[in-house]
């Protein structure tokens, strides 16, 4: 079932297996925030085992645009609409994050992206992305990158 992520408290519920669990637990809540204060969306996520179709698009996006296979296991997982982007979000035990912003008009923006957890190594299968730092309250230390996707999923 999925629960609401709440940003005022940050709790690792359901990353309590991540050897990064408060830091992920804090990027999970900056996520929150963020489509809380930008489109007054209520950010949700539940078990990934929960939501298999959130799992299997962005794998398949990685898999078809890069070839990338993501190691860890994913722990949570959601996806949503807000205007006209699809949203996807996986978060994987390791403190990695993807998510794929997806527009639905023709000729949008569309991308996959990659945070990390503060104390997270950046993933072998990463190893090729080039990741910028910004700080945030809520997850101390978070290194991004991207990706355009190409094609139509």
């Amino acid at each position: 079932m999925p629960y609401a992520v709440d940003f005022d408290t940050v709790s690792t519920a359901g990353l309590e297996s991540s050897p990064v669990a408060p830091a992920l637990a804090g990027l999970r809540a900056n996520e929150a925030r963020y489509f809380r204060n930008k489109y007054a969306h209520v950010f949700a996520v539940e078990p990934a085992g929960d939501a298999p179709e959130a799992v299997d698009w962005v794998h398949h996006i990685l898999d078809a645009e890069r070839g990338i296979v993501i190691s860890s296991p994913a722990l949570e997982a959601t996806t949503f609409q807000v205007e006209n982007i699809r949203m996807a979000y996986v978060f994987y035990r390791s403190g990695l994050s993807i998510n794929v912003m997806y527009t639905v008009d023709d000729g949008g923006k569309r991308a996959v992206g990659f945070k990390l957890s503060d104390g997270m190594d950046v993933p072998d299968e990463l190893a090729s992305f080039k990741f910028a730092r910004q700080r945030s309250k809520l997850a101390g230390t978070i290194r991004g990158s991207y990706f355009v996707i190409k094609n139509e999923y």
